[in-house]
């Protein structure tokens, strides 16, 4: 389940790409501060998100740096640095630790299984500094868990415990905006848990594997209703999101809520319509023009 909080590259000036990637490198150097390089190994989009909705919000102090690393050896990026590097890195640590379980449990995956084994020390670290919220990290999986081995033959269970537990890790801290990014992080869960599920129903047919939409696919209605449904369930973030007072990237916050958790989707819309042998149209969401409102209305 990562990698869908990402930008929608194209519809961001160079300048946005640029203060994007220094957030992502920022993440990166602290991972690798506090995990090594295995730790940097395990940096996803979708924390990284996370770290630019916080810095927006709470507008920490910021450290800038240059440096080349492996991944870019011939360049020196910039990177951006504050306070909030380290819980972001603890919880991108803690989900990288249970999808490596995951990948174990679900495949026999032999370099899941190594490299969970190899990430157990770090991730004891962030249950210790974080009993709460890892806590519940480690209930919502096993519920889920649970849900799919019994074939469950609906998403909604299993979307409620991604709701419950990224909705735990966006609540940074309790004050006045708890709430809100609980409720961001709610949708943001949902909706992941039914696009993943989308996305690798065609892998899991293939493979043999439980996949909660199995029943719903054979539907006539199938893709309207999953569309009408992912743009429901983002919505439900996109709502909380704009009761927050933001403006520091609020360009690159708004591309990745109603443009880049698309871009799966819409690479899956694409796919379906060259087997078919005809042009694929692009099929607007709502929170597509809600996103081209919104820019309209800024003067973007």
């Amino acid at each position: 389940m990562f990698g869908y909080v990402t930008i929608a590259a194209g519809a961001l000036t160079q300048e946005q790409r640029e203060r994007y990637r220094a957030y992502y490198c920022g993440l990166c150097h602290a991972l690798k501060r506090r995990y090594g390089a295995l730790g940097r190994m395990t940096l996803s989009y979708d924390i990284t998100f996370l770290y630019l909705l916080l810095s927006s919000l709470y507008e920490p102090d910021e450290t800038q740096g240059a440096a080349r690393c492996l991944p870019h050896p011939f360049r020196r990026h910039v990177y951006v640095q504050s306070e909030l590097c380290d819980y972001c890195c603890d919880m991108n640590l803690a989900l990288a630790y249970h999808k490596c379980l995951d990948d174990w449990h679900d495949d026999r995956s032999l370099p899941g299984r190594a490299e969970a084994a190899l990430l157990a020390d770090a991730y004891a670290r962030v249950a210790a500094a974080y009993p709460k919220t890892c806590g519940e990290i480690e209930r919502c999986l096993a519920a889920i868990s649970r849900l799919e081995r019994e074939g469950a033959s609906s998403p909604d269970a299993a979307a409620n415990l991604t709701a419950s537990m990224l909705g735990a890790i966006y609540r940074y801290r309790e004050d006045l905006w708890a709430d809100t990014l609980q409720r961001i992080g709610e949708g943001l869960g949902r909706f992941i848990y039914l696009m993943d599920a989308y996305d690798d129903l065609e892998a899991d047919r293939r493979r043999g594997r439980y996949n909660p939409l199995r029943d719903m696919s054979l539907q006539g209605d199938y893709e309207d209703r999953i569309l009408e449904s992912l743009t429901l369930l983002i919505a439900e973030s996109t709502d909380a999101f704009e009761t927050l007072p933001l403006v520091k990237d609020m360009d690159i916050l708004r591309n990745i809520l109603y443009a880049g958790c698309w871009t799966r989707y819409r690479l899956k819309q694409a796919k379906r319509e060259r087997r078919r042998g005809v042009p694929a149209p692009r099929k607007e969401s709502e929170a597509d023009r809600g996103s081209a409102q919104r820019h309209k209305e800024d003067g973007a």
